[in-house]
């Protein structure tokens, strides 16, 4: 006798919206996080914002997450204005790609 599933969509829902999803969500980000950290560019001795970069990350996470609002979510960021910056690079200075290559390090 085969076995039969009938999906609920109430209940992949909540399972999307579970503490134990959001739990492994934050892991995530934390594990992101700290190759984000190890792998940051700090400055050089004359550089005014020594270190600011690489001790600036953050992770935030919610239930309420995702385009629809309907999982839950955890996201690496990093605080300091100039981020945008070392992550794409401008004219003068090379992408340092450092969330990406921190999120592609980190996946588990």
């Amino acid at each position: 006798m085969a076995a039969r599933f009938k999906m609920s969509r109430k209940g992949v829902g909540q399972l999307l919206r579970s503490p134990m999803i959001l739990g492994e969500m934050v892991r995530r980000a934390e594990v992101i996080k700290a190759v984000a950290e190890s792998i940051a560019p700090a400055g050089g001795p004359s550089d005014p914002h020594a270190g600011n970069y690489k001790e600036s990350f953050f992770v935030t996470s919610t239930d309420r997450g995702g385009r629809r609002r309907d999982r839950a979510t955890a996201t690496v960021g990093n605080s300091v204005y100039y981020a945008r910056w070392v992550e794409y690079g401008t004219e003068k200075v090379p992408a340092h790609h450092v969330l990406l290559r921190a999120a592609q390090a980190g996946e588990l």
